[in-house]
């Protein structure tokens, strides 16, 4: 029995959810967005909440019933509050800046890094050392910052790059004469 999925994700005031077959569609202050499930389970809206109930008591069933509450959760969050995710930048002349749709990163590299926002994600850079990326796509956002942070992801001897806020970084002592 699935922990998860047996609660019913709750609707807020300003959000409505409409199923349609095995596609569910919610609205709200922030934007629509939709999920499509596999067979295995069924989707209800009842009461001002989204449920999820597995069909049979398969292993396949069981596995998508969980999966699947929590990508409905992810939409009724994505469209009342959206999601955050905040990069710091460390290291000597590494900044960043906005200009239009296009994010400046200097690097170290032997190039300025023009990093091209896609559609549906908000980028800012409120200081020079800190990036936000927003939006009401969990994966959506999650991808794009692991994007920026692919151009220079930290290393563990100065702890220099681009990484998440919060992120702990392993040191690592350096060589010995």
């Amino acid at each position: 029995m699935s922990r998860i999925g047996k609660k019913p994700v709750p609707l807020p005031s300003g959000v409505e959810a409409k199923v349609s077959g095995q596609q569910i569609e919610v609205k709200g202050p922030k934007g629509t967005r939709q999920f499509t499930a596999t067979d295995d389970v069924t989707l209800a809206v009842e009461d001002g909440a989204v449920s999820v109930t597995p069909r049979g008591n398969s292993k396949r069933a069981r596995q998508q019933w969980g999966m699947s509450r929590t990508m409905v959760a992810n939409l009724v969050q994505g469209v009342t509050d959206g999601f955050k995710k905040e990069l710091e930048i460390q290291g000597v002349g590494y900044r960043a800046q906005m200009q239009g749709n296009v994010l400046k990163l200097n690097l170290g590299l032997s190039h300025e890094v023009n990093f091209e926002v896609p559609q549906g994600v908000t980028v800012t850079a409120p200081k020079q050392t800190q990036i936000v990326v927003e939006g009401i796509d969990e994966q959506q956002v999650g991808q794009v910052a692991s994007n920026i942070r692919d151009w220079r992801r930290p290393e563990p001897y100065k702890g220099k790059g681009i990484r998440y806020a919060g992120e702990f970084i392993f040191r690592k002592e350096g060589k010995k004469k």
